[in-house]
């Protein structure tokens, strides 16, 4: 994949995801998305916002975070109930370096699904925050209450 041999690569993680990838299993999906969408470059279409989240996710692993961040939003024109949308913009901001928006979209995340406040607090996409005493309230308001 790196190589820029999708194809290639896409046949090898049809293969891992047959022999059963287990907890990888998610990340080749992704990974799958990402080269298809390379091969047929200009012709994106996805069949689910779930695939597009992939495909924004294996963007954002890639450091293509304004191509993640486009199809993050693309999600959320869309559908603005897509709370996992949010998630992602705030994992974004969180890795570069925007605290302020980090915090905004996780909590919007968050007010649409509250199980999101437990999944962040084992992310460690948000280790930058780690120390901004905002993001430790957000994550765990009953310790400041």
């Amino acid at each position: 994949m790196q190589d820029g041999k999708y194809d290639k690569a896409h046949a090898a993680f049809d293969k891992m995801l047959a022999a059963g990838a287990g907890e990888l299993a998610d990340r080749v999906r992704m990974y799958i998305n990402a080269c298809l969408l390379q091969v047929s470059k200009g012709k994106t279409s996805f069949k689910s916002n779930e695939e597009r989240y992939d495909y924004a996710v294996s963007l954002l692993n890639d450091g293509q975070y304004e191509d993640a961040r486009e199809e993050f939003n693309t999600i959320l024109k869309h559908n603005d109930k897509a709370d996992y949308a949010f998630y992602g913009l705030a994992v974004l901001a969180s890795m570069t370096g925007d605290s302020h928006t980090c915090l905004e979209h996780l909590t919007e995340a968050i007010r649409q699904n509250p199980q999101n406040r437990i999944q962040a607090r084992g992310d460690s996409d948000f280790q930058d925050m780690a120390d901004d005493p905002r993001f430790t309230e957000l994550l765990y308001p009953e310790v400041s209450a």
